[in-house]
Formats: structure tokens, sequence, C-alpha cells
């Protein structure tokens, strides 16, 4: 397999100095002058005594390649390669839903909640050189908004109706109703080049205004970065060079840690990462503020599972506790409810509602007359945590009655499946989004959104619920609040989907590394990453 330099329109011969190795979903970020950034409010890792330092290259291993096609869907690779790459208008920190300044300096959003005026930076240039203006902006909103790209906050991008990009430092933007989550699809949505948008789609150039240049990729291989030597953050990055390994095994990429060929992992088995945290020379970095679920999937249009009362005997059945103890070594917690605890939407009483319970389990798949064919539980293959949970909750569920096939297939096919709703019965993943505002989570992720779901559920009183909380000029006030706890009662009722805890994305570094942060959405953030 070759190496492919992509186009950029900046010093070809740059492409090919050094070897491409290794890093994972790293995002970059930037302090803006004259005003808070969310950097100032993220968390980092390593010696806070360190003095940053200038140059060097930073190797760390990610388990799967970008793919073009899913650019947009906040999966896979596509985020290592935003977090280096690209920009979006607004950052969120970690520990609360207030947008800081990114590309847009400052905004001020209408008191009836149907506009939004942003005051864009004048110093930004893309990767090509080309200046970034408005129109950039509104391409980028525009493209997230086509069904092409299958983004998940597609229906908040959709509900733009107008761009004014008459000052190509301003962007106002009127919107057919409030969106209570307008901040969340700002903060999502990279800048993009809409001169090499194509070239995006094939794979060949990934143009954005980041810290860091892609400038080489060898498909399911490697990864190349530079520095972005014109970044608006005139002394970042820090770092001059980022070399990313597509590295699938766990375990080889375990021991590529151990030997010092890399000097971060993302997704390590996380007993793996409990043991290194233990060496002094290896720091395991807990991604507070990004939280993930884990949690089991329910198609409502299986026979056996359209039943409520089946899929209620899997939520008594479950032993949460187990998967948060054994699966996660303790980073986590159990929950019902989607929320994490620092959602608008978190009700600690609302996650005691099906406690494990075998007895009560049983006497629900009694009163269903059974299951009478094992159900499919489909799960990413060679992941260790997502085999792990789901032979945790096969053997659950046989306890009380429901027999169940293990179904491991390659990612790119479960991604396919979750978002075309071709999971023919059960199955176990991640979702994210719950640590954003909380009527994105039924509007827009994949297993919740109300009108299009994983689960191919449908219900009049969800689609209702999570308007209701979407169309509000406040996404975390007392009122949007009051409209949350509708969409949680919905979700506790109806159970297409079953939460089983709350836990966090980990990534461990050699001790050498400092300063790296990371986003809402697990991204790294490597802007202010330094080598000692």
């Amino acid at each position: 397999m070759t190496t492919t330099p992509l186009t950029t329109g900046f010093d070809r011969r740059s492409f090919l100095r050094g070897s491409a190795v290794a890093a994972m979903a790293i995002f970059g970020t930037a302090v803006a002058a004259g005003c808070s950034s969310a950097v100032d409010e993220a968390s980092s890792a390593g010696d806070a005594s360190a003095t940053p330092k200038r140059g060097g290259t930073l190797k760390a291993g990610i388990p799967l390649d970008v793919v073009p096609a899913n650019f947009l869907t906040n999966t896979a690779g596509a985020t290592t390669v935003i977090g280096l790459a690209y920009d979006s208008l607004v950052r969120y920190p970690n520990d609360k839903l207030e947008p800081q300044p990114l590309l847009a300096k400052s905004w001020q959003l209408s008191s009836d909640g149907l506009s939004l005026t942003l005051e864009l930076r004048d110093d930004v240039t893309f990767h090509s050189g080309r200046a970034f203006t408005s129109k950039d902006a509104e391409f980028s909103l525009r493209t997230y908004a086509d069904p092409k790209w299958t983004a998940q906050l597609r229906s908040t991008a959709a509900a733009i109706t107008s761009y004014d990009t008459s000052d190509p430092h301003r962007l106002v933007l009127r919107f057919a109703h409030p969106l209570g989550n307008i901040y969340d699809l700002l903060d999502t949505v990279p800048v993009l080049d809409s001169e090499s948008l194509d070239k995006l789609a094939a794979g060949e150039a990934f143009i954005g205004t980041g810290p860091f240049k892609l400038t080489s990729r060898t498909p399911n291989s490697s990864l190349t970065f530079e520095r972005n030597e014109k970044y608006f953050l005139a002394d970042r990055p820090y770092l001059d060079r980022v070399e990313v390994s597509i590295v699938k095994d766990s375990q080889a990429l375990l021991n590529s840690l151990r030997s010092g060929q890399v000097q971060s992992a993302f997704n390590l088995n996380y007993r793996d990462a409990q043991n290194l945290s233990k060496d002094n020379g290896f720091r395991t970095i807990t991604f507070d503020g990004a939280e993930l679920q884990i949690y089991v999937g329910a198609n409502v249009t299986n026979p056996a599972l359209a039943d409520v009362r089946l899929r209620q005997a899997i939520a008594y059945a479950l032993d949460r506790e187990r998967v948060i103890s054994e699966v996660f070594r303790g980073y986590g917690y159990t929950i019902n409810a989607p929320w994490p605890k620092a959602s608008p939407a978190f009700e600690a009483g609302r996650n005691e509602t099906y406690a494990l319970n075998t007895e009560r389990a049983k006497q629900l798949v009694s009163a269903v007359g059974g299951v009478r064919a094992p159900l499919p539980l489909t799960y990413q293959a060679n992941n260790p945590y997502y085999a792990a949970t789901a032979q945790i909750v096969q053997a659950n569920l046989a306890a009380v009655g429901i027999p169940v096939t293990l179904d491991p297939v390659e990612p790119a096919v479960f991604v396919k499946q979750l978002i075309g709703a071709q999971f023919p019965g059960l199955w176990v993943t991640f979702h994210s989004w719950a640590q954003y505002t909380p009527s994105t989570l039924a509007t827009s992720a994949y297993p919740f959104n109300a009108t299009k779901n994983a689960s191919r559920f449908t219900s009049a009183a969800y689609t209702s619920a999570a308007d209701s909380a979407w169309k509000i000029v406040d996404g975390t006030g007392a009122e949007a609040v009051s409209r949350y706890k509708a969409i949680t009662d919905e979700l506790l009722k109806d159970l297409f989907l079953i939460e089983i805890g709350v836990t966090f994305n980990q990534l461990v570094t050699s001790a050498s590394v400092h300063g790296v942060r990371w986003t809402k959405r697990s991204e790294q953030v490597y802007t202010d990453a330094f080598i000692s």
C-alpha cells in the first residue's frame, strides 16, 4: 500500500518528511485574543509545573481510520482528522454548556430566539492560504444539513432558514423556530473548505483552518500532520508534527505504547489502561465532561421485542454494576435514563426505575409467553469492552429465560446498521450526545432520534416531547428542564433503548507528554500539547 500525498496548496516536499506512525481523535483548539476560550476551562494532563517546549513530533495510536463518507457523523477516525485539521465556530468547555469563542469572536441571540448574529475572526486562513469568511461558515452549515452526509445534528442545521453573509466577518442566521441547541451545532460542525469538498469526499484532501495540516495518508495505516505555521494563535501549536498510526488490535496498540513506538494510545482495554496508570512512566487521562453511555438497543419491529414487557424484562435483568465494575474498571456509574450527572436533564431517582430484579424479569418473560428463538445481539468485533459487555448481557438474559446469540460484526458494518436501522434484534454499543443540550439527543442522535432511529421506534408522545424541548430559546433554563422530564418519561416507558451506565473515553500517554486536552466529543486537543 502506498502513501498518497494530499493536495493542500503548500510545499509538497513537506508531505513526505518522516514516517507516518501514530495518533487518534485529536482536536485542535485555541485561545482567542482578548476573550476567554474553552481551552482555558478544559482539563489537561501532564505535569502542571512543566514548561511548554516548542517543537518535536508526537506519535500516537488509534484503532480506526477516517472513512470519508462518514466524515460528518462523529464516528470512527473522522474525529482524528477533524480534531487536528479543523476548527468550529464555537467551543464548549468540558464542564458546562456555555459556548466559548473559536472562529466566532462573539455573538448575540435575539430575544425571540429566531436569529443569531456571529462576529467572526478576520485573521484566519485555510491550509490552502485562502482567507476564511462568513461564506465559508454558511457553506459548512449547509453541507452539514445535506442528507448525503447523514450528520446527526442535521435537523438543527436544516432549521436555519436564511444566511446573511454580506459582511465577510459577520454571519447572521435566522431560524424556523427557536433552537435551544443551536450552540451544540456550532460547536460540532467543522468549518469546511468549499474548494476541496469533492476531494474530501474522495479521501484525497482534508483542508481546514485548524492547528495542523494533514499532509499524507496511507488508508488503514497512517496519517501525517504538520504544524500550521499560519494558525491564528501565533505561538500554537507547540508541536511540529503529529504522526498517526492505525492499530486495529488493542493488544498491539498496548505493545506499541509500552515499547515507545507511540506516546499516546486511545481506546485501550480499560483493564490495560488501569494497569498502566500504576506505572510512573505513563498517565491515564479520563475524559470527564465527554461522557459516553453503554446501552442495549432493541429493534422494536422484531416480533419478540415488539412487546414492551420483554424490553422491561431485559431492563430488570441487566447487572449494570457488574458491567461498570468488570468491563470499565469502575470508571463510570449505572443509569436507567441516558443523562450524565452534569446534564440539565439528570434526575438521580429516575435511575432506580429498573434496578436489578431477576424475579421480576422472569415474571415478565413468562407473561409474554417466553422467547421461542434466540435473539441476535450485535456488537463491534475486535473491541474488548463491547465483547465483554455483550457476554455479560448474554448471561444476564439467559438467567431470566431470554436466549441470545452473539453477533460480532466489523465496525464499518456496525455503523451502517446503526445509521440504517438494520439491526435484526438487540445490539450493544456506546451512544454520545447526552452530555450536550438534552434536546439534541432526542432530535439528532441515531439511536434516539424521534423521527427516525436505529430501533425503528415511533411514538407521537415521544416526538411531541422531543419537539417541545427543542423549540425553546434557552436550552438550559428552568422551562427547558421541565420539558426534559417528558423525554425521560417516554424513554423509561417505552425502553426501545435500555441504558447500562455512563463511562468515559480514556487516553494513555507516556509521562513525557503534557498539555493534552479534549472536547465534549472526546476529540483529543493537542494545540497546547508538548513533549518534555
